[in-house]
């Protein structure tokens, strides 16, 4: 998979790390770039294609997929923290996550599965998190649902082999942007985020660990929970 010279559709591309892969897929050549958002008019990427997007809507997608019918590159990367736990947090808040992160992304994959097959096979980038791996106090249900994310990036890949689509999960911690302005600690530059998953798909890599913080949640799997959840339970 090329960037340069495919069609590319990327989710949640009106700020952070979506405005950032609508950027520089244009300036690696890609001949053309839907930037979707729910209100595409706060896009201001001069050379893109602006849709209205809601990927938690079925008929949105669907009005997507019709129009877009050239893609060959689709980035999931429209999502949502709403900091709610799972015990006591709403319910409202936690279907909200599970609906954009993984029904949402199911249904951009469903409905862009055959639009990719009928262009050569092409190439999905799902944009997942460090928190697919671990759970935090305080995020349970962003957590969970980028969890759920993971597993179906997994389970689309198998599904989508048969018609050469590469599927590509990009995991990483804290990026500079204002879904994480509250939170403390290192931060990626989102533009940087952005090539690694970019240069993950041209290499033809199934994942991408953008920071050591994610190699280190991954490692940790591996392990009894109790040496990485010990001081969080005893506090």
């Amino acid at each position: 998979m090329k960037i340069s010279g495919s069609v590319a559709l990327v989710t949640g591309a009106n700020r952070g790390i979506g405005r950032h892969f609508a950027r520089l897929l244009l300036e690696q050549g890609a001949s053309k770039v839907y930037a979707t958002a729910r209100t595409p008019e706060s896009i201001d990427i001069p050379g893109v294609e602006t849709l209205r997007l809601d990927i938690t809507d079925p008929a949105s997608i669907a009005a997507a997929a019709a129009i877009a019918t050239d893609v060959d590159l689709l980035v999931n990367n429209a999502g949502i923290s709403t900091f709610t736990n799972l015990v006591t947090g709403d319910l409202d808040k936690i279907r909200l996550e599970m609906d954009t992160h993984f029904y949402g992304t199911l249904g951009m994959i469903r409905a862009f599965a055959p639009v990719l097959g009928a262009n050569g096979g092409g190439a999905i980038v799902n944009m997942l998190s460090a928190l697919s791996w671990f759970s935090f106090d305080g995020a349970n249900s962003y957590g969970t649902a980028k969890a759920a994310a993971w597993s179906l990036t997994n389970g689309v890949r198998l599904e989508l082999a048969k018609q050469k689509t590469l599927v590509t999960g990009v995991h990483l911690g804290l990026a500079d942007t204002d879904m994480a302005a509250g939170a403390d600690g290192p931060k990626a530059d989102p533009a940087d985020v952005v090539r690694a998953a970019l240069d993950g798909v041209e290499a033809g890599k199934l994942e991408v660990v953008v920071d050591d913080w994610s190699a280190h949640v991954k490692a940790s799997l591996s392990r009894d929970p109790l040496e990485f959840y010990g001081q969080s339970l005893a506090s």
